[in-house]
C-alpha cells in the first residue's frame, strides 16, 4: 500500500452526527444465516466443540445415535 493511503486510514474518524444505536450488525461469513440454509454447515456451541475435535467426531458420534435409536426397546413386564 502507499503511504498517503495507509496514513488516511489510520486518521478514519466516526462523525459525531452517526447514531451507532441505530445501526444494525448484519452477520457475515459461516454466521450468516441465509448461507447456512440448504447446506450443512452446522455451528456447534463452545462447550460441545470441546468434546468433538475434528467433522468425523462428531459423524461418528451421530452414527451411534442413530443406530441407538434403531435398537428395539424392551417392555418392562410387571408381576
Amino acid at each position: 500500500m502507499k503511504k498517503n493511503s495507509m496514513k488516511k486510514r489510520n486518521e478514519y474518524e466516526l462523525r459525531k452526527e452517526y447514531d451507532l444505536s441505530k445501526m444494525t450488525v448484519l452477520p457475515r461469513g459461516r454466521f450468516d444465516p441465509k448461507r447456512r440454509v440448504g447446506s450443512n454447515v452446522v455451528l456447534l456451541e463452545p462447550e460441545i466443540a470441546k468434546a468433538f475435535p475434528n467433522d468425523e467426531a462428531v459423524n461418528e458420534a451421530l452414527r451411534l445415535i442413530l443406530k441407538a435409536t434403531k435398537i428395539p426397546q424392551r417392555t418392562v413386564v410387571s408381576r
